[in-house]
């Protein structure tokens, strides 16, 4: 488990707007928080109000006007993009809500695919790749492509995919968005167990009460500013 006193995040003074035109408009303002490490974080709000904007800052997809954001030690604004790629490519797990798999490979090259832009050999990727997927409950799904899987086990494949190079977080859009009401439930377990028993640091955005209720604290945005936390 991780540090619950130590944070694995420190957000300082986090500002960003989009330009549309000759407008600004601004999504983020002036946001200051910490994520401990070992956290299950859940960002709640009305669409709009800059959540996806900041899951995307925090996790280096994208880039803030001003303001810092450190993750385990590393102020991430700072880096250039290739090194923020890099940075990226190790310390990030991602969960989408369409869960973004490529058609035409299988669930063990869909998982296998971060672990290409490391050093590992191609036993030790197909190690860590059978790990993930037996994590996640699929080991007797290796040879499946997505067309073959249910939407809840393709969420699961993109889960295995999100764990297997060990991040430092995991970051989650609307995981549970696109499933039906018992494959959600089966996701928020599987993710709650990431969080308990493997430590994992866990930011996700939600509209579903019952997925925030898995969290260990939901923080809201509104018109980009954090409001109430409720632990």
């Amino acid at each position: 488990m991780g540090n619950p006193d130590k944070p694995i995040v420190r957000i300082r003074n986090l500002s960003k707007s989009y330009r549309r035109g000759s407008q600004v408009i601004p999504v983020l303002e002036d946001i200051s928080f910490d994520i401990p490490d070992g956290e299950f974080l859940a960002l709640m709000g009305p669409s709009g109000s800059g959540k996806s904007t900041l899951l995307n800052l925090l996790a280096g997809i994208d880039k803030a006007d001003c303001g810092t954001i450190e993750i385990g030690g590393i102020d991430i604004t700072t880096l250039d993009e290739t090194a923020l790629a890099g940075w990226r490519a190790l310390n990030v797990g991602f969960i989408f809500q369409f869960y973004n798999l490529i058609p035409v490979l299988t669930a063990f090259e869909n998982v296998e695919l971060p672990l290409l832009l490391t050093r590992l050999s191609k036993k030790e990727r197909r190690d860590h790749v059978e790990t993930a997927l037996r994590v996640v409950g699929l080991a007797d799904r290796m040879a499946h492509y997505p067309s073959q899987l249910s939407g809840g086990q393709q969420q699961r494949v993109a889960i295995a995919r999100a764990v297997v190079t060990d991040p430092a977080i995991l970051v989650a859009d609307e995981p549970t968005g696109d499933l039906d009401r018992h494959s959600a439930g089966e996701i928020l377990d599987l993710v709650d167990r990431l969080n308990h028993e493997s430590g994992k640091t866990i930011i996700m955005v939600t509209h579903d009460p019952r997925a925030a209720d898995k969290a260990h604290t939901i923080r809201y945005l509104e018109k980009g500013e954090l409001k109430d936390v409720c632990a």
